[in-house]
């Protein structure tokens, strides 16, 4: 794009952006890094960049709500996960950690459950020490704290007649 003259550049640019946006809501750093990639100029993507962030067409803290919803219901993540993830997109770590405290300990724990609990279905006739360190290995790949996992785990396994024995040892 280094010998195309500004104003196709800046056109050319925009209509990325435009594209991408469609697809999905993007933050400022991920429209950046596709702007750096396709060969644009730095100040075009930052005149652009803030162009868009004007209109409101880009607004990290927007999608850092909306990704902490879907990431949640969808995938199951804890909130130290989808911290994670948001900061990997460029998100500002306070704008991420603010977006995930919307999911309270409550709803995280339920969420907890309603994973182990399909989880359970899957694993008939795994003996329970091999069921709980799935089980736990899957809240943590999850984000899931480990004391939550190890309480959340050993009341459903009780819930379906197991008795995680070994886990009484466990300080979490």
């Amino acid at each position: 794009m280094h010998n195309l003259p500004p104003e196709e550049a800046w056109r050319k640019a925009k209509e990325f952006c435009f594209d991408l946006l469609a697809a999905r809501p993007r933050t400022k750093d991920e429209l950046r890094q596709a702007l750096r990639r396709k060969g644009f100029a730095d100040d075009i993507g930052e005149r652009l960049l803030g162009k868009l962030d004007d209109a409101g067409l880009v607004d990290d803290a927007a999608f850092a709500e909306m990704w902490v919803r879907s990431r949640h219901t969808h995938r199951g993540l804890a909130r130290k996960a989808l911290v994670a993830e948001l900061k990997r997109k460029g998100v500002d770590p306070e704008v991420a950690a603010e977006a995930a405290g919307a999911i309270d300990s409550d709803a995280e724990e339920q969420r907890a459950r309603e994973l182990v609990r399909k989880k359970l279905r899957t694993m008939a006739g795994l003996d329970e020490q091999k069921a709980t360190r799935r089980l736990l290995g899957m809240l943590a790949r999850k984000g899931y704290p480990q004391g939550l996992s190890y309480r959340v785990v050993r009341e459903e396994l009780r819930e379906v007649g197991a008795e995680p024995t070994f886990l009484d040892d466990v300080d979490p």
